[in-house]
């Protein structure tokens, strides 16, 4: 089993996304890119702690490849706003792609960099390296499928509805 990283706005949202792909074993809501240990949903929120709202994507590397949760995950986000994710503004809501080894991060910067090309524009997608990750609190987890309603509204209500 591998890891993957992705900061896409909020973590209910893009979670959801994940969840029902093939070759994905969880999917976890949490913080991730500031320094303070186990950061609160509240602080976070709050641009307090330098973290981002972030998903931990555990998956299965013969089903399913890094280079194709990237590319899903770039074309489920807004990779030329850099405050933020449709309604969700500030640092914590804003992208990232945490790689934890360099051929990961060779194929997300090459993914960064084609998106930049093609559009012609500045693509905000920062390409760091992964130094902790901090799990949400239990009610965040796995809040597509616990709140199928909700979720639909929040997709709707933040502008994401139709990016899948």
């Amino acid at each position: 089993m591998k890891e993957a990283y992705f900061a896409g706005g909020c973590f209910w949202c893009i979670g959801g996304f994940f969840e029902q792909m093939e070759g994905v074993i969880s999917v976890t809501s949490g913080y991730s890119g500031g320094d303070e240990k186990d950061p609160s949903y509240e602080d976070v929120k709050a641009q307090k702690t330098g973290h981002r709202e972030t998903i931990k994507i555990t998956y299965d590397e013969g089903k399913i490849g890094y280079k194709d949760l990237l590319d899903f995950f770039l074309a489920n986000v807004d990779p030329f706003d850099g405050g933020g994710q449709f309604i969700d503004r500030g640092r914590s809501y804003t992208l990232a792609i945490y790689y934890t080894c360099e051929e990961d991060k060779k194929a997300a910067e090459e993914a960064v960099e084609k998106i930049e090309r093609d559009s012609g524009r500045a693509v905000f997608v920062p390409v760091e390296a992964f130094k902790s990750f901090y799990g949400a609190e239990d009610y965040h987890q796995h809040f597509s499928l616990k709140h199928p309603k909700e979720y639909e509204e929040e997709l709707i209500e933040s502008g994401r509805k139709g990016r899948q």
